[in-house]
């Protein structure tokens, strides 16, 4: 440093002590005049900042947070020595020595803007800068510079400094400040820690807590996910720091500054997984509690839902959309990211949101076209490259991949095979985001607890929810209510229907209901089974007239349907409306014996201190006699043997039942099925009303999502439940078609289950 320096820092120093004695008495006379207008700092006692409220499973899974502030409080203990020592070294060396002023950090400052060096501290201590951020009488001091807003920060520091321990001034520091970025929301240490490196605070290493310590000055430019470079330096700065106060030696410090940042993987959010679910969730606290109290009080929720099945859910519902999507052909590519007169570096350049975080095998993602073979399409997914063979594009109906893409193309993959070990490409099949929506909503039978809930393919392209919001004409799936009041009412299974044209007169003026079947074929006399196992329109329509209309509406409320359902003879084919978890909890009524549970979805909210502020627990409707929902459990089960959902006997070894519903036009598509312990529905359609395609039926669309869900629920299990009959069922030996006891040496027998007095031989009156 030349002489003139030196001359020029001792003046600084002269000037600095006189400015800083002279500062000391005008800021000391003006908080004596000030200071009787601002509010105590008292409030802080019961410190409660912003924190999330977080909902859980029935397994104590986390599946949704809520908040405007991404904060988790810990306390002292929970803070390791390592991190707080990397805070005071990189923000206030004299942290423990200062009265929340340190007069060496406002004269190292001027020294250091006079000879334009390098700052190496700033002026505000650990205390001031916990004064600007706290909230205090309802306002923040924030940023601004001005006079009255240093004052108050002044004061603040005092009063913080006069009623709290240092240790505390640290840990309220620690949770109170912003760490994350503008995309990726981190309040203090614990979140930061998350955020960063996928662990709690109190795991950190030394190296990771001096980079979060050294980002406290600026995260919005030092955060890692901002710049490496200058989240390096920040953390080398901390350990040089550290080692300079003693916390660590040199040559720890020179280790630690050898390595490189490790930064977690960065994760899919945590709301992702139900969405839908969330939402129901989210909609009732806010309505029970308000905005603040959801979005600030750090409320935990224990929900109904089963994440692994949810999960099942997911899966189930995207991969029987995309199938059916495909069914109906290629809608060519997104679009074309190519731009400029460099294509080439505009697709090595090029990267999608989707690619920042995680992939993994059976991932449907975006990836670019990097070029084409006559029988291969080489595309790029992140750092990966991957070949499409004629397998994993048969289905669009093209021979010639050339025909299909250009290079630059924009389309959707599943991945089947990720590069590993030395390779150069991996795997991956050709695949289309779906148009059409589904609904898929599990409920347990016994306690009513919502386990998993879809409401639509993709949560960002729609936050309607298909699940509870949709009403939709229900088709055949209304014929299990329509046979159920019909089993209350004394018929059998073995009842004989007739399957044959028919009119019924409607009201003056009007034309008669004829209605028909769908194939336009009639059987003649046949059974009740066989009506419904077959789904027959007719018969159906027959026996709603013979019941009577209102008889089956009233039937279907004491089920659960709470939407209005006209008493038409139409009824009995679906043309009412109901809502997926509507239909759903009236079907799991035939497993549970004739009771119907509510169905819900939180048992219970607690406060952040530890309160309940609700419970709910299972709530118990008697809606049929236990021996009429045994043999609608008979019936559903035939419906799986020898009726229209066939497919889930082939698939599944296990006792289920169910029923598929499709609308005219194939408009709509419905399975619901049970076994003893769980009900299962699904709907899959178009928002709009229009043809989901030729015969696709329930079920060839509902049916398939259904089964893969089921595929999942009953994983490994080796012995199933049963369906247990009351005591007043019995078994008779008959024949299907015809409703009549079987003889010794009849083939094709079933074991047709009665309540008692209502077998054949015997004599019954309907009520």
């Amino acid at each position: 440093m030349s002489a003139f320096s030196d001359s020029k820092v001792r003046r600084a120093i002269i000037l600095s002590i006189f400015s800083i004695t002279a500062l000391v008495g005008l800021v000391s006379g003006a908080l004596f005049a000030y200071s009787p207008d601002l509010p105590e700092i008292e409030n802080l006692d019961d410190y409660a900042p912003e924190t999330i409220t977080r909902v859980f499973d029935r397994n104590n899974k986390l599946i949704g947070e809520f908040q405007t502030q991404r904060r988790d409080i810990i306390g002292y203990d929970d803070i390791p020595e390592v991190l707080r020592n990397a805070i005071i070294a990189a923000e206030d060396g004299t942290f423990f020595e200062h009265n929340g002023i340190s007069i060496p950090a406002i004269v190292r400052t001027i020294i250091t803007d006079l000879s334009r060096g390098e700052l190496a501290q700033g002026a505000s201590t650990l205390t001031m800068q916990l004064a600007r951020n706290i909230t205090v009488g309802g306002e923040r001091l924030g940023l601004e510079k001005n006079w009255q807003r240093k004052l108050r920060e002044i004061y603040y520091t005092f009063q913080l400094e006069k009623r709290y321990t240092k240790n505390e001034i640290l840990t309220l520091y620690a949770n109170e400040m912003y760490l994350g970025t503008s995309t990726q929301a981190a309040n203090g240490v614990e979140s930061a820690s998350q955020l960063y490196f996928g662990k709690s605070a109190k795991d950190l290493t030394l190296g990771e807590a001096a980079l979060i310590a050294g980002i406290f000055q600026s995260p919005a430019r030092q955060s890692p996910l901002v710049s490496i470079e200058r989240a390096t330096g920040r953390r080398n700065y901390t350990l040089r720091r550290m080692a300079a106060d003693g916390f660590i030696t040199a040559e720890v410090a020179d280790a630690e500054i050898a390595k490189p940042i490790v930064i977690a993987e960065r994760q899919q959010r945590v709301n992702s997984i139900a969405p839908y679910f969330l939402e129901e969730v989210r909609q009732h606290l806010e309505k029970e509690y308000g905005a603040n109290r959801l979005y600030e009080d750090g409320l935990t929720v224990r929900s109904t839902l089963d994440i692994d099945l949810q999960r099942a859910a997911n899966k189930a519902v995207s991969q029987g959309l995309r199938t059916l999507d495909k069914r109906h052909g290629f809608r060519g590519a997104r679009t074309n990211v190519l731009t400029g007169n460099n294509p080439v570096s505009v697709i090595k350049d090029f990267s999608h949101s989707r690619w920042q975080y995680p992939l993994s095998i059976g991932d449907m993602v975006p990836a670019v076209v990097t070029g084409t073979t006559d029988n291969s399409i080489e595309v790029r997914v992140s750092d990966y490259f991957l070949n499409i063979d004629e397998d994993g594009y048969r289905w669009t109906r093209h021979t010639s991949p050339k025909e299909l893409f250009k290079i630059g193309d924009l389309v959707d993959v599943t991945l089947t095979g990720l590069p590993a070990n030395g390779q150069e490409h991996g795997s991956a099949s050709l695949d289309q985001e779906p148009e059409v929506e589904a609904s898929l909503v599990a409920i347990d039978n016994r306690t009513g607890h919502v386990l998993a809930m879809v409401g639509g393919y993709n949560f960002q392209r729609s936050k309607f929810n298909r699940a509870t919001q949709a009403f939709r004409q229900l088709g055949s799936l209304f014929k299990g209510v329509l046979y159920a009041a019909a089993v209350d009412q004394g018929y059998t299974t073995t009842t004989i229907l007739e399957d044959e044209p028919v009119s019924f007169e409607v009201g003056p003026n009007q034309a008669p209901y004829r209605p028909t079947n769908y194939d336009n074929e009639y059987e003649g006399p046949i059974t009740l089974r066989w009506a419904l196992e077959d789904s027959r329109n007719v018969p159906a329509v027959w026996l709603m007239n013979e019941i009577g209309p209102d008889k089956v509406v009233e039937f279907g409320k004491r089920v659960g349907f709470s939407s209005p359902i006209p008493p038409y003879l139409s009824v009995a084919l679906g043309s009412a409306e109901a809502t997926l978890m509507e239909v759903t909890s009236a079907y799991s009524v035939f497993p549970n014996q004739g009771k119907r549970m509510v169905p819900f979805i939180i048992e219970r909210v607690i406060d952040r201190e530890g309160q309940t502020l609700e419970e709910h627990r299972p709530q118990s409707h008697d809606a049929l006699r236990a021996d009429t929902a045994y043999i609608m459990v008979s019936l559903m089960r035939g419906v799986v043997q020898r009726g229209t959902a066939q497919r889930a006997r082939r698939e599944l070894n296990w006792p289920v039942g169910g029923k598929t519903g499709t609308m005219d036009e194939y408009t709509d598509a419905w399975f619901v099925g049970f076994d003893p312990d769980i009900t299962v529905g699904v709907w899959v359609g178009y928002d709009e009303k229009k043809t989901l395609g030729d015969n696709e039926q329930g079920a060839r669309v509902a049916l398939p999502i259904w089964i893969d869900f089921m595929k999942a629920y009953i994983g490994n299990r080796q012995t199933p439940p049963g369906f247990i009959p009351p005591g007043n069922i019995v078994f008779t030996s008959i024949v299907p078609k015809t409703g009549e006891v079987a003889e010794p040496w009849a083939r094709g027998v079933i074991q047709e289950a009665f309540i008692a007095g209502t077998e054949p031989g015997t004599a019954f009156r309907r009520q």
